[in-house]
């Protein structure tokens, strides 16, 4: 059961919808955006929800604003970390040539892909792992009894960090090329999601990266345009198939990368 969690990146897109499904299911939810006061639709659910819904100020760039968050939080069990904010290009267009690729828009990408959700398993890692006495219990699995690694029969899932990615971040899945920024550093947060996985799978946290379709949100609204309406997502579709993979994650998933049907993405 999801008591707990904690969204960052809700103000819009997948991290908004990721709100509206958690708060239905009446799961505490801890929401951070760059500016609340702009942000009407999580005012909204606040005002539907009420207490379930709590509302930070936090940009992924700033630390600070991080270390803050976790200071008011303190010891708080979470029981889920979705990290969601994300940005195709400052511009809000990709580099299609190394022509177009500068070393201000590089590292803003990459800060706001990648070493964001970076700094937020830093500093909720231990509110994850954090025991919930009511974790669902991993299931046993042959490898794990036979090694002795583990007895899964005590084992409970402390908490999950998911990370959104995209298939795009995949090297092995790489055939088109450009878009420099943005592969990079999904690249680059693949890569976190598996370091992370293994440090704090000591301690039972699981952490994912997940490609969640082509959604229709505002980072994909300049490419989407002459796309089959048939293979694009809307926000509800592609977090319900999310929520369906976290719901469904055991210890044997810790350190993958997922599509939005299941299936498993090669790095």
């Amino acid at each position: 059961m999801l008591s707990n969690a904690l969204i960052q990146g809700a103000s819009r897109g997948i991290g908004l919808q990721m709100c509206r499904y958690l708060l239905e299911k009446q799961t505490k939810v801890i929401a951070t955006c760059r500016d609340p006061s702009n942000a009407l639709e999580l005012s909204k659910l606040q005002n539907q929800y009420g207490d379930l819904l709590k509302v930070f100020r936090l940009d992924v760039q700033n630390e600070t604003q991080i270390e803050d968050l976790s200071a008011q939080l303190g010891d708080q069990k979470l029981d889920l970390l979705i990290n969601c904010a994300g940005m195709l290009h400052p511009s809000g267009k990709a580099e299609t040539s190394l022509r177009d690729v500068n070393l201000s828009d590089v590292s803003a990408t990459m800060k706001t892909n990648a070493i964001g959700p970076l700094l937020m398993a830093k500093h909720f890692g231990s509110n994850l792992s954090k025991r919930n006495k009511t974790a669902n219990p991993a299931k046993r699995t042959k490898s794990s009894t036979e090694t002795g690694d583990m007895d899964t029969k005590f084992v409970k899932v402390a908490g999950i960090i998911v990370n959104m990615s995209a298939r795009v971040g995949s090297i092995s899945d790489n055939w088109l090329g450009g878009w420099y920024s943005y592969r990079m550093s999904k690249a680059a947060l693949n890569m976190a999601t598996k370091n992370i996985s293994i440090e704090l799978g000591r301690k039972s946290v699981i952490c994912i990266s997940l490609h969640p379709g082509t959604v229709s949100t505002d980072l994909s609204s300049l490419y989407i345009k002459n796309m089959d309406p048939a293979k694009l997502f809307t926000p509800e579709f592609s977090v319900d198939c999310l929520m369906k993979i976290i719901h469904s994650l055991e210890l044997k998933d810790n350190g993958k990368f997922f599509a939005w049907d299941g299936k498993e993405i090669q790095w």
